[in-house]
């Protein structure tokens, strides 16, 4: 009875051994920094309430099958009161220029420490950059 539990544990711990002996790899998903936190620098706010009540968690920007530009900004509410704000999208070409596709605004209301994720596409496959804006709803 020893025997078969003694050749599975010594297995178990050639396995466990040889999985350690290759050289280890990094992984490196496309366009990681994409994803994260820093990625905020094309979130703009533009009174102090926002500024003082609103961050940008995410930006997270991808193409669409036919060219278009789609962008999803994560936006939390930093503060524990409900806050309502306005948010659009003004998407630029590669140079930066606005290409004069520029979202309506959006009113949004943001609960307490709360975190809504908002989408934008490009109505044309000109866009190539973008910049998020967010200001005070009125």
């Amino acid at each position: 009875m020893k025997a078969p539990f003694a050749v599975l544990a010594a297995t178990c711990v050639c396995l466990f051994f040889s999985g350690c002996a290759s050289e280890p790899t990094a992984f490196t998903p496309p366009d990681s920094t994409r994803y994260s936190v820093e990625n905020t620098e094309n979130f703009d706010l533009l009174d102090k309430a926002t500024q003082n009540g609103i961050t940008c968690t995410g930006l997270h920007p991808f193409n669409r099958a036919d060219g278009r530009l789609e962008l999803v900004a994560n936006v939390k509410n930093r503060g524990t009161a409900k806050i309502s704000i306005q948010i659009n999208c003004v998407f630029k070409d590669e140079q930066g220029i606005p290409t004069n596709d520029e979202t309506a605004w959006q009113t949004l209301t943001l609960a307490g420490d709360a975190t809504e994720a908002v989408r934008f596409t490009a109505a044309n496959p000109l866009a190539k950059k973008y910049t998020v804006r967010v200001r005070q709803a009125r």
